[in-house]
């Protein structure tokens, strides 16, 4: 079975995840320059079988649309484009930075450790990728 990636979008950094081949745990992959995004997708989908990116969508806490929503919208044109093949979910990614703050802290990780912004995306990728598959798993389509 074709793994699911997602994609923790940032304007300087982008956190990504991905499933394993069963689909049954998300696991943080690597954060990578935002610059660099399409070029590790290319990489890694040349090697790994993946057939669906979901893309965190931000929004407002209360669902109102953030001002990150017009870069994303970009993004994701852009990867439509690249990989035609690969289907594109549009995910809801409020709070996921909360929660990886949270899971660090809970985690046990020293304060100068949670600063580490690159380890935040990739955890906030990690937890939206945990979160999307719940859904399809309590939504089968």
């Amino acid at each position: 079975m074709a793994r699911i990636l997602s994609i923790d979008y940032g304007q300087k950094r982008t956190g990504i995840a991905v499933s394993d081949p069963l689909r049954l745990t998300a696991n943080g992959l690597e954060t990578v320059p935002t610059h660099r995004l399409i070029a590790y997708l290319q990489e890694y989908t040349a090697r790994e079988q993946v057939d669906t990116f979901v893309l965190g969508f931000p929004s407002q806490p209360d669902g109102s649309p953030s001002s990150n929503q017009e870069r994303v919208r970009q993004i994701a044109t852009a990867l439509q484009r690249r990989f035609p093949n690969i289907r594109l979910v549009l995910y809801d990614e409020r709070f996921t930075s909360v929660l990886a703050h949270r899971a660090m802290i809970d985690g046990g990780l020293h304060r100068k450790a949670r600063q580490d912004k690159a380890l935040v995306d990739k955890i906030s990728a990690t937890i939206l990728l945990q979160d999307y598959m719940e859904h399809l798993r309590l939504n089968p389509q």
